[in-house]
This record gives C-alpha cells, sequence and structure tokens, in this order.
C-alpha cells in the first residue's frame, strides 16, 4: 500500500470493536472463513473501510486476499454496484469451499448518504466551468471526514455485521 497509508494505520489504531458485540459469536458459528476483498489503494471509500473490515476479520478468524480492482476488472465486473460501477471496495465473504455466501460494499447507508448530499450540495453539473476544481474540493470534504469520523467507522462496522448476521 502507497496511498493512505497513514491514514488507514490510524482509522484502524483508534477503532475499536465493541466489547461484547453478541453478533460477533453468532457470526463465528455461521460458515464464513474468508474474505475476498476488490480494491485500490487510492480509494477513500477504502481508506476508511479496510480497517473496519480489519478488525471485524480478526475477530472472526477470516482469512482476507486482496485483489487490485484495476489488475483485472474481469473479478470487478461480477460485483457492479447499480449493475454498471465498478465502486469499491467490494467484500466477498466466502465459506471453506470457497463458495460465496454474501457480498457487502461499497458503503454503509449512512456513508452513501452523506456522499450523496455532499456531492448535490457542493457539485454544478458536469459541463460547468468550475466542475473539475468544486470536485476536487467536495472529495476532499470527503475523505476529511471520513478520516474522523467515528461514526462513520462504526456505522461501517454495523452495516457489514448486519449484512454477514442476515445474509
Amino acid at each position: 500500500m502507497k496511498t493512505n497509508q497513514d491514514t488507514v494505520l490510524s482509522i484502524y489504531q483508534s477503532f475499536e470493536l465493541p466489547e461484547d458485540d453478541s453478533r460477533i459469536k453468532k457470526i463465528k458459528e455461521m460458515n464464513y472463513s474468508k474474505v475476498l476483498v476488490i480494491t485500490e489503494d487510492w480509494c477513500g471509500d477504502a481508506m476508511m473501510n479496510l480497517p473496519i473490515l480489519k478488525h471485524i476479520s480478526e475477530a472472526l478468524n477470516l482469512e482476507v486476499r486482496v485483489f487490485h480492482r484495476d489488475d483485472d476488472t474481469k473479478l470487478i465486473d461480477q460485483y457492479l454496484t447499480n449493475g454498471k460501477s465498478r465502486a469499491i471496495p467490494i467484500f466477498v465473504f466466502l465459506n471453506d469451499q470457497f463458495e460465496q455466501e454474501t457480498v457487502w460494499g461499497p458503503r454503509a447507508n449512512e456513508v452513501q448518504k452523506f456522499v450523496t448530499d455532499v456531492r448535490a450540495d457542493k457539485l454544478p453539473s458536469k459541463d460547468h466551468p468550475d466542475y473539475a476544481d468544486l470536485e476536487k474540493e467536495t472529495h476532499l470534504v470527503i475523505s476529511n471526514r471520513y478520516k474522523t469520523d467515528a461514526s462513520f467507522w462504526k456505522a461501517v462496522y454495523n452495516s457489514i455485521l448486519n449484512k454477514l448476521e442476515n445474509k
């Protein structure tokens, strides 16, 4: 990892799994053993979501394998968001026979709402002369929130666990 490495480590060190979360014990008894991660290290969503997944995978004793989206798009094309977008990260949870049990990603619902609202507030149409500058500014606002907002981290945690629990 080259991009966002310090932030990923900072989020990992700052986030703590809730003590005595009964869902962890329940999910441990389910048939999950591996998680296939489709990502890129430049991705802001991955910057926030991967440290949370690491905590979860440690608690559940999941083997984690990372695949870079842009190295071979055949994999991500099986997991398009809304049937068209190569959005990342995508977490594919597998059983011992390497069969897919469930898929999560790229964002928790609360985070998606924030991103949608910020983009609606800050971005003009793509043909606007200031669009590129405003898009960079918008990405910075989103990224800064990802880096610092523990409520987002908790939303990601809960979203992943709920997906695993209710596959």
